[in-house]
């Protein structure tokens, strides 16, 4: 149902799902608690979001701490974006590196990032439309994050579009993870 794509990073994967296509259309099935199950992704999600943005917007890097940490499921259903998972398990042998993906509504890929990683993405496209199932509901008292360019990720560009909080965000160096 699912081609798994693993990463140096454990836990975080990209899937490929199966692509039905006839003289109606395509049908695809995003999720499937039973392939997920049987692939070692078994979460009951609790919410999901969908958010629209321009081509240039950076959203990240972000995460949530304990107790309402956050396990996330991307996919794109309009678009495309550079998609970034960045490990900040303090006893992880990969604590503070990261793995980029190329997600998009064309190929359908999904990227799953387990909790214990922070989470952004940059817009490749105008009108993209990103959709997240996430394992807990947002809790702002326990949101968390780094600045977008304080590690070397090779960002393809150099002056997103970004929110005041996300501008206000710490240095990776300054930052201090809960997991």
């Amino acid at each position: 149902m699912f081609q798994l794509r693993e990463t140096f990073l454990q836990g975080c994967v990209e899937l490929i799902p199966n692509i039905f296509t006839d003289h109606r259309g395509e049908s695809i099935k995003t999720y499937h608690s039973d392939a997920f199950k049987n692939i070692g992704i078994s979460h009951d999600f609790k919410e999901d979001l969908m958010v629209t943005s321009q081509r240039g917007v950076l959203r990240g890097l972000h995460l949530q701490y304990p107790p309402k940490e956050q396990a996330k499921l991307i996919y794109c259903v309009r678009g495309s974006i550079f998609d970034v998972a960045v490990d900040v398990r303090k006893t992880s042998p990969t604590y503070g590196q990261f793995v980029s993906f190329h997600v998009d509504a064309e190929k359908h890929n999904l990227v799953y990032i387990p909790s214990g990683f922070a989470h952004g993405y940059l817009v490749l496209e105008d009108d993209t439309t990103v959709v997240y199932k996430m394992s807990s509901v947002y809790s702002p008292e326990l949101e968390s994050g780094f600045l977008w360019n304080s590690l070397n990720i090779d960002w393809p560009i150099t002056e997103p579009i970004l929110s005041y909080k996300d501008s206000q965000l710490p240095l990776f160096k300054d930052f201090r993870s809960a997991f």
